[in-house]
């Protein structure tokens, strides 16, 4: 996905122009998430959708270029998807999808072998509309026919419920994800307030990433439930955009370097989080990356 950065210096006026920055930055949740595993030196394949023109071009060879490899159909007729990113002066972000050719990946542009990893990553994306989210179904079934872990990050409040609160949990369920990434605004709209423990419903292990109050860790692969807190430390930024993603990435690749059988140790997990906190601090600090067409 292309991401179409808005940032206006204040406030929006109804009517009229308010100087900012337009930018044009590599986009899409999956592709965020491979960039920093690639990066953390984890083997990566990128599995997606884009269009026949020349944003699908630049986005692949910029993933290939940070040494992901990138399997992608390219869609004839759909151009490349874009996300509009409204980015607020007090730092709030407002989306706008027009998803276009990524949510053309149908199960059919699947390869077997492809699947034959460690671990399948999903956004919550993936598994929705068709024909993508039977695509997110047939590569779930592949990679766990080769034995491969999954997780799943939640991704987005308002695609994942579009059909309901049960409709969305059962969908995740049915995925049944090894690991379960959430935002705090993503759990509880999928669970209820103070009702974050029945994700452990949907995952043996559970993280919810708090921002600037760290992350909450629920692991029930033990006789008990085990459940703590990992704080982090507050940076000051504008534009949170991608840090979500780099945390998944910084948390799956310090757990899959571990042994399995330590994987679900409080230690391993705790060093897992603050590896995906300082993944994530790292893209605050970046200086972002524009898209060259």
């Amino acid at each position: 996905m292309v991401d179409v950065v808005l940032a206006p210096a204040r406030p929006l006026e109804p009517g009229t122009d308010v100087p900012g920055r337009v930018m044009l930055r590599q986009g899409g949740s999956a592709a965020s998430t491979a960039r920093w595993l690639a990066r953390l030196g984890v083997r990566t394949t990128l599995v997606c959708a884009v269009g026949r023109d020349p944003e699908g071009r630049a986005l692949t060879e910029a993933l290939a270029g940070d040494g992901v490899r990138v399997r992608a159909t390219r869609a004839a007729g759909e151009r490349t998807g874009r996300i509009g990113v409204l980015v607020a002066p007090d730092g709030e972000r407002s989306f706008v999808a027009d998803r276009a050719a990524a949510d053309g990946l149908g199960p059919d542009d699947l390869r077997a072998n492809t699947f034959a990893v460690d671990l399948l990553h999903l956004p919550a994306y993936s598994l929705l509309g068709r024909p993508l989210g039977l695509a997110g179904q047939r590569a779930i079934e592949l990679a766990r026919a080769g034995g491969a872990l999954v997780s799943i990050d939640l991704s987005s409040v308002g695609p994942l419920l579009v059909r309901g609160r049960q409709a969305a949990f059962d969908l995740v369920r049915s995925a049944a994800p090894d690991l379960l990434f959430a935002t705090t605004v993503e759990a509880e709209a999928l669970v209820g307030d103070h009702q974050i423990v029945r994700l452990t419903d949907l995952a043996r292990l559970v993280v919810v990433k708090r921002g600037r109050a760290g992350a909450s860790v629920f692991d029930t692969a033990g006789a008990e439930l085990l459940a703590f807190e990992v704080a982090a430390r507050p940076l000051e930024t504008r534009d949170t955009t991608g840090a979500g993603d780099a945390f998944d990435a910084g948390f799956i690749a310090a757990w899959l370097a571990t042994e399995p059988d330590a994987r679900h140790r409080p230690a391993t997990l705790r060093r897992a989080v603050l590896s995906a906190h300082r993944a994530a601090a790292r893209q605050l600090s970046l200086r972002p990356r524009e898209l060259v067409l």
